[in-house]
């Protein structure tokens, strides 16, 4: 696998340039989901190609960021009433990353500037704003806040710092861990080459993640036909209840 990738490397560094940019590949494209998924680490690595006519000076940085689909999200906040703790208030964002990651090769705050980020939207925060929530509530910011805390103990959201590895601003890699409850769809990856805190050139690819096997057609069947997948059901929980009582009573005696 290094030599592979070895090889994949030096054809990134060698093909035309035509300014700086940069170039990126997965070492794989496409998650599969099975009953004994635990997650998944991808590989992302390329070059940096640069234009040999023109003096560099700073330094490059890379940001890699992973986006899950998005998703309709409902937030709720609990408050104890008569003893009891209920929900009370609430808010809705129609559209939110069930999945992002960034990886840095040096702390994000340091290597971009707060208008390139904004423009760009890279950091975590640019994928659960206050100001995408809808509800009668006096600070929906609290309400994105919590969700944010949530995800990222859930290690939905992750922020790696220092996690993409440079070799002599050409080469770049760095392992991001896909958890084991990842949702199905397409997760945009996107790579930046980053100088003096500015974008000076972007690369977009996908990781495509999907059921297979008896999920899938047990997922098919739960849409496509909810009479026979629920009948289904019924037989699996009458064939379990039947086989339990036959080994409770195979037992007593």
């Amino acid at each position: 696998m290094t030599r592979v990738l070895a090889i994949l490397f030096l054809i990134l560094a060698a093909l035309p340039v035509r300014g700086n940019e940069i170039v990126g590949a997965l070492s794989q494209n496409r998650v599969s989901l099975t009953a004994n998924f635990s997650g998944s680490e991808i590989l992302i690595f390329g070059a940096i190609r640069h234009d040999l006519d023109v003096a560099e000076e700073s330094p490059y940085d890379v940001v890699i960021v992973i986006e899950g689909p998005h998703q309709p999200v409902d937030i709720w906040r609990k408050d104890r009433r008569m003893g009891i703790w209920m929900n009370v208030e609430s808010v809705s964002m129609a559209s939110v990353p069930s999945f992002y990651a960034v990886a840095t090769s040096a702390p994000l705050d340091e290597i971009l500037t707060p208008e390139t980020d904004a423009e760009h939207r890279i950091s975590a925060s640019y994928a659960i704003r206050p100001d995408q929530a809808t509800g009668q509530v006096e600070d929906p910011s609290l309400f994105t806040s919590a969700l944010m805390r949530i995800r990222e103990r859930a290690e939905q959201y992750l922020t790696l710092d220092r996690w993409v590895f440079l070799d002599r601003d050409i080469l770049f890699r760095a392992n991001v861990q896909l958890p084991a409850n990842l949702t199905e769809g397409a997760y945009t990856t996107r790579m930046y080459l980053v100088r003096d805190g500015d974008v000076v050139n972007q690369f977009r690819t996908a990781i495509f993640v999907r059921k297979e096997g008896i999920e899938r057609w047990l997922h098919q069947l739960a849409y496509d036909q909810p009479l026979a997948y629920g009948l289904l059901a019924l037989l699996i929980a009458l064939a379990a209840g039947w086989g339990a009582s036959e080994a409770f009573r195979y037992l007593r005696h």
